[in-house]
């Protein structure tokens, strides 16, 4: 990759890794199913009128506006809300890596290689050491919740290969049209008009802020550069880049809300990022030392 392109996205998940410490100050204010969909709301309008519709089927459009942006964002929200931090939040979300690998394996036919199963049990002890942090970052409600989100973005995966759009901003930004009024009837039907009445007064400049860095950068802006450095790099050259997300997530919380970080919870990190390297590419690094061998042992 060029180094500017490295610059930009390395940039794009730092943004992606902040955006949970950002999604954390909107909380503060407003219900966190009303917060995702005004955020989906500004993901689609006005910018709808000025794209056209992706050539894919409908399904494939609505279908990932409710899981994108109803079982993933809007459940993270909740998790966020229940007591998990921010800095967690980022690293438990990774597991979407591993549940897309199991869809594959089970809607694609697609085999697991032995370094997938060892990256799962990796990084599944480093979960369940999450579970043992005491310092009032992690709640069983709140991992359970950002768990669901994770099984979520897997889904939205899978619809995303199956749809293959080929314009993947304008598939944002429809998709996007089918996330906000599911989430306020939810946030209606759980907390009834409360959050709505009160709303004007908790739109602050701090919500507000919170709600266009949440649309604007990290989905519009960050879905739409890493699709298209997707598309000039191949996916191995790009895809690693994303273990950065929880690094600048645990970061950005330790900034901004001073979340402390004590051996057990820099283990269970650790451990989770050593299970997604070993899941991901495992199989590519034996190869590579493999391949890298085999000159040296001619020459002999």
């Amino acid at each position: 990759m060029k180094k500017q392109h490295i610059l930009i996205a390395v940039a794009v998940t730092a943004i992606w890794g902040l955006n949970f410490s950002v999604i954390k100050i909107g909380l503060k204010s407003v219900d966190p199913l009303i917060l995702a969909g005004i955020r989906f709301a500004l993901c689609a309008l006005p910018a709808v009128f000025f794209l056209k519709r992706p050539q894919v089927a409908w399904r494939y459009i609505i279908g990932y506006g409710l899981v994108f942006g109803v079982g993933l964002w809007g459940v993270v929200n909740l998790g966020i809300k229940a007591g998990v931090s921010s800095g967690i939040s980022s690293l438990v979300l990774q597991f979407s890596a591993f549940l897309t690998i199991l869809l594959g394996a089970v809607i694609f036919r697609e085999k697991l290689s032995r370094f997938q199963y060892l990256g799962m049990a990796v990084a599944l002890v480093g979960l369940f050491s999450v579970t043992f942090v005491t310092d009032g970052t992690v709640t069983f409600a709140g991992v359970a919740l950002v768990l669901f989100g994770a099984a979520a973005w897997s889904v939205a995966n899978v619809i995303m290969k199956k749809a293959k759009p080929k314009d993947t901003l304008s598939f944002m930004v429809w998709s996007s049209l089918f996330s906000p009024v599911p989430l306020f009837l939810l946030d209606l039907v759980v907390n009834g008009t409360k959050g709505y009445t009160e709303l004007p007064h908790q739109l602050g400049w701090a919500a507000v802020l919170s709600l266009l860095f949440q649309a604007y950068p990290n989905t519009v802006l960050g879905y739409a550069v890493w699709n298209w450095l997707l598309r000039e790099y191949p996916v191995s050259t790009v895809a690693p880049l994303s273990l950065l997300v929880p690094v600048f997530g645990m970061a950005g919380s330790m900034v901004i809300f001073n979340e402390s970080l004590p051996p057990l919870k820099l283990v269970a990190g650790a451990l989770i990022v050593a299970g997604l390297v070993i899941g991901l590419y495992g199989k590519r690094l034996a190869e590579s030392r493999s391949t890298a061998r085999i000159p040296s042992s001619v020459s002999r």
